[in-house]
């Protein structure tokens, strides 16, 4: 592995900001916080509810069905059929993005940054995976496409493939890996994020933040939306 992407064993400050972004993205699937190694910053939650724009209230109420029936297959199994099937739409501002890089000692050099990902997920293997003592549960790859505005530069369109593995132990994730795929970016974004998706595909660097984060969900986010998944599916 290149010095230049180790520092004390640690990924170094501008390839963690390549992790963010790419975990960013691998967290829209969860609609978890995002974090990388050990410095938790959540980009969801920083808006406060009177703040949001009339787009973002939107986005957020787009995410919730697919939210609901995720949690639903994990919390209340049995209770639905059928393959869970959503788009999810997630936009970051740059005041967003800045505070989520800034333990780099870096800032966002472009603007907002709008994604949507294609969500498939095997209800009956979440289920199974939340009763077997041991299970692997292997996603299917999903695709996130997103649009960064460069400002005064020509918007930089993003599109990348991953497909998730977790290991769950008595219906906790305890291994995780994202297995990044394709990848599509221009030149220059491309290059960053190419050595991002490499050293996570080599080196796992991104498993706890992917482990805690889906931990987190199952408990935390899904009790948000208690309501809604305790009843019985339409």
């Amino acid at each position: 592995m290149p010095s230049s992407l180790v520092q004390n064993d640690h990924i170094s400050h501008h390839s963690r900001v390549r992790m963010m972004l790419l975990a960013s993205l691998a967290a829209l699937w969860l609609q978890t916080p995002t974090a990388v190694a050990e410095e938790k910053t959540s980009i969801i939650s920083d808006v406060k509810e009177a703040d949001l724009t009339p787009e973002e209230k939107a986005e957020r109420e787009a995410r919730k069905s697919c939210k609901v029936e995720i949690c639903r297959a994990f919390r209340n199994p049995g209770t639905a059929s059928g393959d869970i099937t959503c788009t999810i739409p997630k936009s970051w501002r740059k005041e967003q993005l800045d505070k989520m890089i800034s333990k780099a000692k870096v800032s966002w050099p472009w603007g907002p940054v709008v994604c949507n990902a294609d969500i498939h997920l095997d209800r009956a293997a979440i289920e199974k995976a939340t009763k077997d003592a041991k299970y692997e549960l292997k996603l299917a790859t999903h695709h996130v496409s997103c649009t960064v505005d460069r400002e005064k530069k020509e918007d930089a369109k993003i599109d990348i493939d991953f497909a998730p593995s977790v290991t769950f132990e008595n219906g906790k994730a305890v291994k995780a890996k994202i297995n990044w795929g394709k990848l599509s970016a221009p030149t220059l974004v491309k290059g960053a994020m190419w050595t991002a998706t490499a050293t996570d595909n080599t080196f796992n660097v991104l498993q706890s933040t992917l482990v805690e984060d889906i931990n987190d969900f199952i408990v935390k986010k899904c009790d948000e939306v208690k309501e809604d998944w305790s009843k019985p599916a339409r």
